[in-house]
């Protein structure tokens, strides 16, 4: 089960304790998210810290802080749990409005932008107890699914695994933005030799300043300038906002934000690359009602 603790030491109801504690660093928040009193949940830590043989939470200034162990075996903790919840709720059908649940979305921010209010607005009126928790991309590891650290992956790429289940959201294009201001792309779509023209922004979480964009380019005998490298997708549409820089964003984000921003979209005169942008998720939650309601509510909204 978990390092150093037997299946006798712990029950489902004392894990889902330990759940709440390292949610909430607090008691009484803990206490108020399980329904029960406050004494009860202290009792409950108690039986936590002499099965584990660890303090599990100690006191840090007004508040309380989880200890190195069990930041290490939470995420082990919140798959157990979550495996249970599958097991029991597999032949059941969810009610979106009973659902008291917290899910991890890893995701970019490019999606982020367009796919969080969509995902917000589909969720919050049939689902007021879901709580949407976006975290942002860093580390693409799988292990995160697995060990239940995230429900939820959301990005562009199809790299899977035999135990982690993929999904299509939907297919993105590229499109270029400058601000209002610039001559380029005003009466009519720029060429290729007119995007060359013009300093570039480029959007890369790795720091990279060659893309898809540039091999069309240099088929064509053509180079353009990257004058500047910018983590992310929201940095770069800043930037160009308030520059003469090109920029290029996914089309969806361009047409959300591009009026406020004061920036115009044109498509590039070239067939680039489409780009997937799909959900993965850990095999054991496949038959898990709540998560299927999730995945099937953020599709239905994003198409």
């Amino acid at each position: 089960m978990l390092a150093g603790v037997t299946a006798t030491d712990l029950d489902l109801n004392l894990l889902r304790v330990f759940d709440a504690l390292l949610a909430e660093s607090s008691v009484t928040a803990a206490a108020e998210r399980l329904h029960l009193s406050i004494p009860a949940t202290s009792r409950a830590l108690g039986r936590l810290r002499r099965a584990m043989g660890d303090p599990v939470l100690v006191r840090a200034g007004r508040g309380m802080a989880p200890t190195p162990y069990a930041l290490r075996i939470a995420p082990r903790v919140r798959s157990l749990l979550d495996e249970a919840a599958a097991l029991v709720g597999a032949e059941r059908e969810v009610s979106p409005a009973d659902l008291e649940r917290t899910f991890t979305v890893r995701i970019n921010d490019g999606v982020a932008a367009t796919l969080a209010s969509a995902a917000v607005e589909a969720t919050a009126a049939v689902a007021p107890g879901v709580v949407l928790r976006f975290v942002a991309e860093g580390n693409e590891s799988l292990e995160a699914l697995r060990d239940g650290t995230v429900d939820l992956d959301i990005g562009a790429g199809d790299d899977t695994a035999p135990d982690v289940r993929s999904a299509l959201l939907y297919r993105e294009r590229v499109v270029g933005v400058v601000a209002e201001a610039s001559p380029l792309g005003r009466d009519r779509p720029p060429t290729l030799r007119e995007l060359c023209a013009h300093p570039h922004v480029s959007a890369s979480r790795r720091g990279r300043a060659r893309g898809p964009l540039d091999d069309v380019l240099e088929a064509a005998g053509l180079r353009r300038r990257v004058a500047v490298v910018v983590p992310t997708f929201a940095v770069a549409a800043l930037l160009v906002a308030s520059s003469t820089y090109v920029g290029l964003l996914p089309a969806r984000l361009a047409q959300a934000h591009a009026r406020a921003l004061r920036l115009r979209a044109f498509p590039i005169p070239a067939e680039l690359p489409p780009i997937d942008v799909r959900q993965l998720w850990h095999a054991r939650l496949d038959a898990d009602p709540a998560h299927r309601w999730l995945r099937e509510t953020l599709a239905a909204a994003l198409r």
